[in-house]
């Protein structure tokens, strides 16, 4: 990975690009972006290997394994496949690919990890309990005008930015 990166994409062709992409999800899928499902989608089905009776008796999981569904093979699941290796492919071929535990400046690689856990977690505990994530309510609830998108988005702008601030001041 010695050689030099190829810049960054101007921000407004990455956008349309952006935009052009969820247009052609939902005329394609009938679905917008989404990510969080996913992680729903992994605990149900790691609930039913674990116990099948009791996650289809789950009122939170029993509309994703009813019938004899697999949760695993749903279309978010390939969209997550995708994203993965889009991203990791992008970042090869741009020559920005590198492993490192990025973060507030002064804190230490442990406290790095433990900081991205933890707000990886709660913003994936408010996606959740707002009924979608950042992808799903912010990006594809705008687009169709949902005022849900743009309560989310104002919400989770807010709340990023107090935690930044935080973060700031304490890390």
């Amino acid at each position: 990975m010695g050689r030099t990166p190829k810049p960054l994409w101007n921000p407004y062709v990455a956008g349309a690009f952006l935009g052009f992409a969820l247009l052609l999800t939902f005329v394609m899928t009938g679905h917008g972006l989404g990510a969080s499902g996913f992680m729903t989608n992994i605990a149900a089905a790691g609930s039913s290997a674990v116990a099948p009776v009791a996650t289809a008796d789950n009122g939170y999981f029993s509309h994703i394994v009813g019938n004899g569904r697999n949760p695993l093979n749903s279309w978010i699941t390939w969209e997550i496949i995708g994203v993965i290796l889009g991203a990791l492919g992008a970042a090869i071929w741009s020559g920005r690919f590198r492993w490192k535990v990025d973060g507030p400046t002064l804190a230490t690689s442990k406290k790095r990890i433990v900081l991205a856990l933890i707000g990886g977690t709660l913003s994936g505990f408010g996606a959740r309990v707002s009924l979608g994530c950042t992808s799903g309510l912010g990006l594809s609830g705008a687009a169709v005008l949902a005022s849900a998108g743009f309560l989310f988005l104002v919400g989770f702008f807010i709340a990023g930015s107090a935690a930044g601030l935080i973060m700031r001041r304490y890390w």
